[in-house]
């Protein structure tokens, strides 16, 4: 069953409830879909009167930024053995590629790592425990995890909301001919950024073949005898 099949199912408390949870916990380091269960839901809520945008917002932040402190205390005590386990029990999501990558994002960025990430799913699932395991300090943490948490809690819950409401009154007027429209709209989109991505990496590879090359006609340097 879809999930927003399965979420109209259950009163409005229990998605304002299981929302919290959802979120919390992968914020908390378990690979759950918390930003796939916050878009069905604001979906619905922009569909039926019963679900409050506001409260169910309010929900997700909270339980991002609940979820996040937990996963730096966690994090702070177990140290890098806890990653080791981590890894064991999902190796999809903590292998050492991927916790490599969080780990430079953290050094390079530090509290912004936490911020952003919370935009990242990758980073989303790392940025709580990671942060206590680097032993960031508490308040820098917190700062950004507060912030992070409402904006993309918030402004997603907000977003689709609004998207939502739109698309319903817009479909309702244009029916059938709307759809087919917004859905070439969205094709040709995609085509056009597919295009932009490929000429962009084209040009990032071009000089690097360039200096390879290079460096493979130059003469070999005199050895002394």
């Amino acid at each position: 069953m879809h999930v927003q099949e399965w979420l109209e199912t259950i009163p409005a408390v229990a998605v304002y409830a299981l929302v919290g949870v959802v979120i919390g916990l992968e914020s908390l380091g378990i690979p759950l879909p918390g930003e796939i269960v916050l878009v069905s839901s604001a979906l619905l809520a922009s569909q039926h009167g019963d679900i409050n945008p506001y409260v169910l917002g309010t929900c997700a932040s909270v339980g991002a930024i609940v979820g996040d402190s937990i996963g730096y205390a966690i994090g702070r005590k177990g140290g890098r053995p806890l990653l080791a386990k981590l890894g064991k029990k999902f190796p999809k999501h903590f292998s050492e590629a991927n916790i490599g990558l969080a780990e430079r994002s953290f050094e390079k960025w530090g509290m912004w790592a936490v911020f952003f990430g919370r935009f990242v799913a990758l980073l989303r699932i790392f940025a709580g425990p990671l942060a206590g395991v680097l032993r960031m300090p508490y308040w820098k943490f917190l700062v950004a995890n507060v912030f992070g948490g409402i904006l993309w809690a918030g402004g997603t819950t907000a977003v689709i909301y609004t998207v939502g409401i739109v698309a319903e009154a817009w479909l309702k007027r244009f029916s059938w001919l709307g759809l087919v429209i917004a859905v070439l709209f969205g094709l040709v989109s995609l085509l056009i950024l597919k295009n932009r991505a490929k000429k962009a990496a084209a040009g990032r590879t071009a000089p690097a073949e360039a200096d390879r090359s290079g460096a493979g006609d130059r003469p070999a340097p005199a050895v002394a005898d």
